[in-house]
């Protein structure tokens, strides 16, 4: 089998007689990321950018990251990290890019009209056969697969960033998406190792950013209003909520939290309905508020690339032993 991968922000998958193959179009972070799961799968990875130096900077990154992951002993798959890295090349052109390939992820940046543009473009170009798939954390499928042809073969696979580290999938249909469609793509993030979840239909936010908002509004109105500091509130979060969180979610807590649901809703139903009516208008994100939040970030990580992408290598690290704890502790 085959695949390809848009880099710019654009993936596809291909079939070929023996193994997938994947290219990725615009040789970002996101496109670098499904590049190493697809080829961890096994499958032949091609990415495709419109430019020659794009690709080859990816290929370079693939190569360091995949050694690295070997030799820390978090290398996800069967396969070596030569073997793997031998599955990935890259294309400049985006008719051989889609030859044959039976899924397309997309991967370019978080804007509309290129997404459209480059889906207008593979539209002309495919078979009734291949997956098409963005890679959008936000975009309504209705609005990124409008007035496509193959609009039943479209699907939004919205990873979580960084996507080797953090293996939520969504998968947001068109309101044509076919359910082979939705079945096809479930099947291929579980062959990579990812965990997809299916959004029955398309919702602004989609499921993950929509709680991670609900988050973050209501802890910027904690420290608007002074009722806790900045690095107080993210302790409430990484020393609290979020060290269950990691490995059961809200509902199961609740669950967990009083003898099943029936019970813990009968038991806080009424104290939970007092303290949401008391939550406050959506916040702007500016002013002085901003300006004390990212006073109390810079004290504890420093804005400068330097800083930035030493704390961000931390928080990889952090995670791939969290992914390997969560694998140890699975229920029986």
């Amino acid at each position: 089998m085959a695949a390809r991968i848009f880099l710019e922000t654009n993936y596809e998958r291909k079939l070929s007689n023996n193994r997938p193959q994947y290219r990725d179009q615009n040789c970002g972070l996101i496109g670098q990321s499904w590049a190493m799961l697809f080829a961890s799968g096994g499958f032949k990875v091609k990415l495709y950018d419109i430019g020659q130096q794009q690709v080859t900077n990816a290929l370079e990154k693939i190569g360091k990251e995949m050694k690295f992951l070997e030799q820390s002993g978090s290398l996800k798959g069967s396969l070596g990290a030569e073997e793997q890295l031998s599955l990935i090349s890259g294309c400049l052109n985006i008719q051989e890019a889609v030859e044959g390939a039976m899924h397309i992820q997309e991967c370019v940046p978080e804007n509309l009209e290129l997404k459209k543009k480059i889906f207008a473009q593979l539209d002309q170009i495919v078979d009734d056969k291949v997956v098409l798939s963005s890679s959008t954390s936000c975009l309504l499928p209705s609005k990124v697969f409008a007035g496509l042809a193959h609009v039943k073969q479209c699907i939004v696979a919205h990873p979580v960033n960084p996507p080797y580290y953090v293996p939520l999938v969504e998968l947001v249909p068109h309101p044509k998406t076919a359910p082979a469609t939705v079945d096809r793509t479930y099947a291929l993030m579980q062959k990579i190792g990812q965990s997809p979840v299916r959004v029955m239909k398309e919702i602004d936010g989609f499921a993950l950013n929509r709680l991670q908002y609900a988050v973050i509004s209501e802890a910027w109105r904690l420290v608007e209003e002074g009722i806790v500091s900045p690095s107080d509130l993210d302790l409430v979060m990484s020393d609290g909520l979020g060290m269950r969180y990691a490995f059961i979610g809200p509902l199961e807590t609740m669950h967990l939290n009083a003898e099943g649901m029936l019970s813990y809703c009968d038991r806080y139903s009424e104290g939970m309905q007092h303290v949401l009516k008391t939550f406050g208008p959506i916040p702007d994100f500016s002013g002085a508020t901003v300006e004390k939040v990212n006073q109390a970030m810079c004290v504890k990580v420093p804005n400068d690339p330097e800083h930035l992408a030493a704390r961000r290598q931390w928080r990889d690290e952090c995670l791939l032993r969290l992914a390997k704890l969560k694998r140890q502790m699975q229920p029986q």
